[in-house]
């Protein structure tokens, strides 16, 4: 077993995981991080959020060993799918304020006050902690720690729970995607918690701006887990230029081998001529036999030699091309091809609007919907999908996350039946069902060997289509609530998306990216991304705010 070192917080030795169906999803993985800010990289499905569970102990290797210095406070990748739970709960500060909440009313149970512990000021310590989050709207209002996460926005669930984090101050923090579902503000204040943490930090992010902020860079990647000195940015120059370097060598040793490989031929070529030369002169007998026979020995003697010497020369130049070759990464990247929904310029689609006025989505533009953590946005967006008829109107938002403002002013108006929406907590699987069960489900006319077809160009091969949704990483699921989106049958008319680049690799958004500037349909998304929002050349882009009113961006 491997022992820590004063600079190491977390030491993995051969650490392995096997799910109970046999799928791997950790391979003897060896490593360690350092004391100070580390952002982890690596490709969805790399096993980035379970080597995350397996440090924070809710995960035991199957094989291979994990030390850790010290207490782990830990903030998953899908914490916001479990709505039920409380905001004293995301805090961990539940059974301690329950605790005191029971005390005061009357009960005087021993258990209690051992819950307590010295924390008698435990709600005041989370109130605090989650004004700090810029989330204690009305001060001193202890409802907001009843709420349940399905009473917030996604953002709004996430500042809970780093909020809670930094009050425990553990030794080593584990973040799984942070940022996922925050605003721009509340991106702003993670960065600023981020620059002043102590202890270590170890983050899984695609937010570049984040990891730009980590003192090192880690990468899972196949079996190695490597750690970098410095920052994304840096780390990415680096591997760009050894790639090169890596891709070039294999050119190099290719071109080596070639060469062996004709040298070989004209030395095969050559010898087959001395061979048949010296037979034809001891047959005919133009020389002694005796020296016929000595003559022929020697070609042979020498021919060994040279096919030998031949054979050692492409042997080597073979062994040069393979591991040049195994520096060079061969990544698959996500194929999303949408298909075409033939809608035409003329057709409208939806309308969004206020009190003031409305916005109709006609033919395939693209529209982005933008504003702070909890106005709305995603209420607006389920009212406008699950409407009961095309052309129906809606107004009023539900409690989730919208104010009375928002509830008495926004409007929404499907004018097709064919909306397909990806919604950010991807809580529309069947976390029971297994892969390809799911993607049936959504298109059932399409045969089954079809549909493994089109979900291998989404990266979803071999077992791991029969694997059930409960089990699979963040960017495993956004790839199955993908693909049952795109691949429903028929076609949607309007693409409704809620955070579609949570959780994703940076291949992977571009992927997105690509697919969703090339579809002949509407699109509708929300994102506080602006980096992606920027490159999706958008044809309106429409902000809300706390008071329910939609305001065009750029508009004069």
């Amino acid at each position: 077993m491997s022992s820590l070192t004063p600079s190491s917080a977390v030491v993995l030795d051969r650490a392995t995981v096997v799910w109970p169906d046999g799928a791997v999803a950790l391979d003897a993985v060896s490593g360690t991080f350092g004391t100070g800010r580390t952002g982890l990289v690596g490709r969805n499905g790399s096993g980035k959020s379970t080597l995350l569970r397996l440090i924070a102990g809710e995960l035991a290797p199957t094989s291979g060993h994990v030390s850790a210095m010290g207490d782990v406070a830990y903030l998953p990748q899908r914490l916001t799918l479990d709505t039920h739970a409380r905001v004293a709960e995301l805090l961990g500060v539940a059974r301690a304020l329950d605790a005191v909440r029971a005390i005061a009313a009357g009960d005087v149970d021993p258990a209690r006050f051992d819950e307590v512990g010295d924390d008698w000021d435990v709600e005041a310590r989370a109130e605090a902690a989650l004004a700090e989050a810029g989330l204690m709207a009305d001060e001193g209002d202890p409802s907001f720690l009843d709420r349940t996460v399905g009473e917030l926005s996604g953002g709004e669930a996430v500042l809970v729970a780093i909020a809670g984090i930094r009050a425990r101050r553990a030794p080593i923090t584990l973040l799984d995607e942070p940022t996922n579902n925050l605003d721009r503000d509340a991106r702003a204040r993670l960065a600023d918690m981020v620059r002043s943490w102590r202890g270590t930090l170890v983050v899984v992010s695609h937010d570049v701006a984040l990891l730009e902020l980590m003192d090192d860079t880690a990468e899972l990647y196949g079996r190695e887990l490597s750690v970098f000195g410095g920052p994304y940015s840096a780390w990415r120059a680096w591997l760009d230029a050894e790639q090169s370097s890596a891709k070039q060598a294999e050119r190099d040793a290719a071109q080596v081998l070639k060469i062996q490989k004709r040298q070989r031929i004209e030395a095969q070529t050559k010898l087959a001529h001395r061979a048949r030369t010296a037979n034809r002169a001891e047959h005919e007998k133009r020389v002694p036999k005796i020296v016929a026979h000595g003559r022929r020995m020697a070609a042979e003697v020498s021919a060994g030699k040279l096919r030998t010497e031949v054979a050692e020369k492409e042997g080597a130049a073979r062994t040069a091309l393979a591991e040049a070759g195994r520096r060079v990464r061969d990544d698959a990247t996500m194929k999303i091809e949408l298909p075409d929904p033939e809608v035409s310029r003329a057709r409208r689609i939806a309308t969004l609007g206020d009190a003031e006025r409305s916005w109709t989505i006609q033919g395939p533009e693209r529209v982005a919907l933008i504003g702070r953590n909890g106005v709305g946005k995603t209420t607006l967006l389920r009212r406008l999908v699950h409407a009961d008829a095309p052309d129906s109107v809606g107004s009023g938002a539900s409690d989730e996350d919208g104010s009375a403002p928002v509830r008495d002013r926004l409007s929404s108006a499907r004018h097709t039946d064919r909306i397909g929406y990806l919604p950010q907590r991807m809580d529309g699987l069947d976390e029971s069902a297994t892969v390809v069960e799911n993607i049936a489900a959504r298109a059932p006319e399409i045969p089954e060997k079809e549909l493994r077809n089109r979900l291998a160009r989404f990266l979803i091969r071999g077992a791991a289509m029969d694997r059930r949704v409960g089990s699979l990483s963040g960017g495993e699921r956004f790839r199955v609530a993908l693909a049952a989106l795109l691949l429903a049958d028929p076609a949607p008319h309007l693409v409704v998306l809620d955070e579609p680049t949570n959780n994703l690799d940076l291949d992977t958004v571009d992927q997105v990216v690509q697919a969703l500037r090339a579809y002949r349909g509407a699109v509708l998304v929300v994102s506080h991304d602006d980096a992606f929002l920027g490159r999706l050349d958008l044809d309106l882009t429409l902000e809300l705010d706390a008071e329910g009113a939609l305001t065009e961006v750029g508009a004069g």
